[in-house]
């Protein structure tokens, strides 16, 4: 087989797949996908519009702990941080799933994501390189 003919074989699997699952529709269904489980935690942390319950402000201000170097460290402010939780939990999957700001929000939630693993991974013994390792698998 020459370059030729390899990459008219690639065009056509690429065609096949854009017609099968247009891009538009694969990307909002993994924006979908991503934003889920966000949600889902944002929307446990309230009881009413701008009403934190207070099993998060419980969490945040006796359970949930940084563990740094250190530490481990209590959050400052937990009504305020579970506040800006809770509230970015709800905000950046929205944006994400709209497509607006998905730069932002897709970093925010990754930001996020490694300020619980550091608060939830370190509480249950696991350390660093487990963390990593999991992350990788």
């Amino acid at each position: 087989m020459g370059w030729q003919t390899i990459s008219r074989l690639v065009r056509r699997v690429n065609a096949s797949i854009a017609l099968i699952a247009p891009p538009s529709l694969t990307q909002l269904v993994l924006r979908i996908g991503l934003a889920t489980p966000f949600w889902r935690s944002g929307i446990n942390k309230w009881d009413g519009f701008l009403q934190l319950n207070d099993t998060a402000i419980f969490l945040f201000s006796t359970e949930f702990k940084l563990h740094l170097p250190g530490g481990p460290y209590s959050f400052p402010a937990p009504e305020a941080t579970a506040f800006l939780v809770g509230s970015a939990e709800i905000l950046f999957p929205i944006l994400l799933v709209l497509g607006l700001a998905t730069r932002l929000a897709a970093c925010a939630l990754l930001v996020m994501t490694l300020v619980v693993e550091l608060t939830v991974a370190w509480h249950n013994g696991m350390g660093l390189g487990t963390v990593v390792a999991r992350s990788l698998d």
